[in-house]
């Protein structure tokens, strides 16, 4: 069995999910593994998250005739050397900016991680890099000299950092998902946001490199549906979108994203994490300036006080902006879909797919989407 791994600090679930649908118009079933969950040709199989769970999943994919698997490596796995235990052909490499850097101790030691990815890309490999992301050029400098380098690029994330060979023309977005036009092809994905259209160039990419047809590969990634907790649609008028932005790259992108559709105001509920990178709360805050409304409430505060982290957060957000703190992250949610007008647009922020919220090294069963579903205005 042949892999496409994606790593990078924000969109990896999602790109992996995309690749897994592409690859399966190859005809042989696809295991898909990710930190959401795994799949075996698009339904998931129970099995633990971790290292024994993605072999049971490939194992299952092998017998039943499969060639390909994709999967989501993250900087801590790579960093104890998971690359030269399973390495990929294809590696995709979506973004990096500010997160895990309590894991890392540092920047260069999270690029590092990253990297050894596509150190260990096989005679043949195919590196799959973000052109407009400045980590790429350093990466493609460590990819072997036996695997080719493949480029993708969205305007929004910046300046080219290196010649590109798939460079987005337009990203359009509404509320039915976002179209990438780039070349003469249009990709179109359901998910929203400028982010999916990175996300879904990469798949498209990796996919094609994978032996995939080009046509068949843009079909099955139209058609996938983006993972659970992704600038999901919960709720209309007013709207509410959850998404698991919890880096201050992936927020600022993600209000973008709500500011574009929204003709009223834009709101966000959102906390950062407890005993979790510290030096990145100041970011998140000043990335949620972007917002009209801020609500500041707690996200899994761990051991922490939550008022600590609040305050950590409250001291990155621009002065003026409109902040109302409400610690209880329900109640929180609550008040703002009812403060909330039927043109505005509601982000919950942070949690995405999580059912539980911890506490004092307590789960406590917690979703957003459920909460904004079930609300009675």
């Amino acid at each position: 069995m042949r892999t496409v791994g994606v790593t990078g600090t924000n969109g990896k679930t999602t790109t992996t999910t995309w690749i897994a649908a592409a690859l399966r118009s190859l005809g042989h079933p696809v295991a898909c593994i990710t930190t959401v969950g795994c799949s075996l040709d698009g339904e998931p199989v129970d099995v633990p998250r971790t290292h024994e769970g993605s072999r049971e999943v490939a194992r299952r994919a092998d017998a039943a005739g499969g060639l390909w698997s994709a999967v989501e490596y993250t900087s801590e796995a790579l960093a104890r050397g998971y690359a030269r235990l399973w390495p990929a052909d294809v590696a995709v490499f979506t973004n990096l900016t500010h997160d895990h850097l309590d894991a890392h101790g540092s920047a260069e030691h999270y690029l590092a991680s990253k990297a050894q990815l596509f150190l260990a890309l096989p005679e043949g490999g195919v590196a799959v890099l973000n052109g407009r992301d400045e980590a790429s050029a350093l990466i493609a400098e460590v990819v072997p000299a036996h695997a080719r380098v493949i480029t993708y690029g969205v305007p929004s994330r910046g300046e080219a950092a290196m010649p590109i060979d798939h460079d987005a023309r337009a990203v359009t977005l509404s509320w039915e998902g976002t179209t990438v036009d780039v070349g003469a092809r249009t990709l179109r994905t359901r998910a929203i946001g400028e982010v999916f259209a990175e996300n879904a160039l990469a798949a498209w990419i990796a996919a094609i490199a994978a032996g995939a047809d080009p046509d068949a590969a843009a079909r099955a990634i139209a058609d996938a549906a983006p993972p659970p907790g992704r600038f999901e649609v919960v709720r209309e008028r007013p709207w509410v979108v959850v998404d698991y932005a919890h880096s201050p790259d992936a927020l600022s992108r993600t209000l973008r994203a709500a500011r574009a559709l929204c003709s009223g105001s834009l709101h966000v509920v959102f906390g950062a994490g407890g005993n979790r990178d510290r030096d990145k709360r100041p970011a998140m805050g000043a990335a949620a300036s972007i917002a009209d409304r801020i609500w500041l409430t707690t996200d899994n505060p761990r051991d922490e006080d939550p008022a600590d982290i609040a305050r950590a957060v409250a001291a990155g957000i621009a002065p003026g902006c409109d902040v109302v703190e409400e610690p209880d992250r329900a109640r929180a949610i609550e008040r703002a879909i009812r403060a909330a007008e039927a043109n505005d647009v509601i982000v919950l922020a942070g949690k995405g797919h999580e059912r539980t919220q911890l506490i004092g090294g307590q789960a406590h069963p917690f979703d957003d989407a459920a909460i904004a579903r079930a609300f009675d205005r």
